[in-house]
């Protein structure tokens, strides 16, 4: 018995891997061990240090920081999304002229740092911080989410592009109709781990000034005093932490309830019905 990448271990195999995880879970315990009791001799866990976040305004500049995040991200993603399936039909077109500019203004999207794109934006087309933001989440997104397609679209077997071709569909419905949903499917999880990306690059917005929750969080550190630094980064990362799980789930969920529809969909014909054709 064999698995498709490799073979399966034998008992020797097994033995040194479960000492490996073990010896590994002891190492990453100990470090926590050690790191926690650092953290407690510098007084981290005292109650006064924590006390804060019964302030209602605390959590009041720290909604409005997550609501700015989760604001840009949304609008970046609702963009960046159908734009990169549009520069991705682009990518792989079969007319030169349309294919190889686009091609460039990929690889020249994809190799430029967020910031300096959010920067350009805001600099040269003197906008504001929430539209620099979003235009460099966008710039820098579609093109990933083109790439992220075009691979998912080419890892189709050929026999389903030349099927469309065969019952009379042109190149694009082709992969419109056909290959565009399979490579989407296919691709969800890397699809996924970029709108994750997308959502904690927004944290690159402080730069232009645009107060997202790192911004507020650290003019709360700034505020409130040095001593307050770690729990205040403690719980934004906590917030981090949070939404990008419930972005992962809710895609998890998506995933799911297409592939039910999907089964539910197929046609069952009966067997007289097979035999009378």
């Amino acid at each position: 018995m064999s698995s498709v990448l490799y073979d399966v271990p034998g008992p020797k195999a097994r033995r040194v891997s479960l000492i490996g995880s073990i010896v590994g879970i002891i190492v990453i315990g100990g470090l926590l061990a050690w790191a926690v009791s650092t953290l407690a001799q510098q007084g981290i866990f005292e109650a006064k240090r924590w006390a804060v976040f019964q302030i209602p305004d605390v959590w009041s500049l720290l909604g409005s920081g997550i609501l700015a995040t989760l604001s840009a991200a949304a609008v970046a993603a609702v963009i960046a999304f159908p734009l990169g399936l549009l520069v991705c039909l682009m990518r792989i077109s079969d007319v030169a002229w349309i294919r190889i500019p686009t091609r460039i203004v990929l690889e020249f999207l994809r190799g430029m740092p967020v910031v300096l794109m959010m920067f350009f934006v805001l600099l040269v087309f003197a906008t504001g911080s929430f539209v620099a933001v979003v235009a460099g989440l966008v710039l820098y997104n579609s093109a990933i989410f083109a790439e992220i397609i075009r691979a998912g679209i080419q890892s189709l077997p050929k026999g389903q592009r030349e099927a469309g071709l065969a019952i009379g569909l042109t190149s694009f419905q082709s992969r419109l109709s056909i290959e565009l949903p399979q490579a989407i499917r296919r691709m969800l999880p890397s699809l996924v781990a970029q709108l994750v990306v997308l959502l904690k690059d927004t944290s690159l917005g402080y730069i232009v000034s645009y107060e997202e929750l790192l911004r507020k969080v650290q003019i709360m550190a700034d505020f409130l005093g040095p001593q307050y630094l770690f729990p205040v980064f403690f719980v934004a990362a906590a917030i981090y932490i949070a939404i990008n799980v419930a972005v992962s789930r809710l895609a998890i969920w998506i995933e799911r309830r297409g592939s039910k529809k999907a089964a539910g969909g197929v046609a069952h014909v009966p067997a007289e019905g097979i035999a009378a054709k």
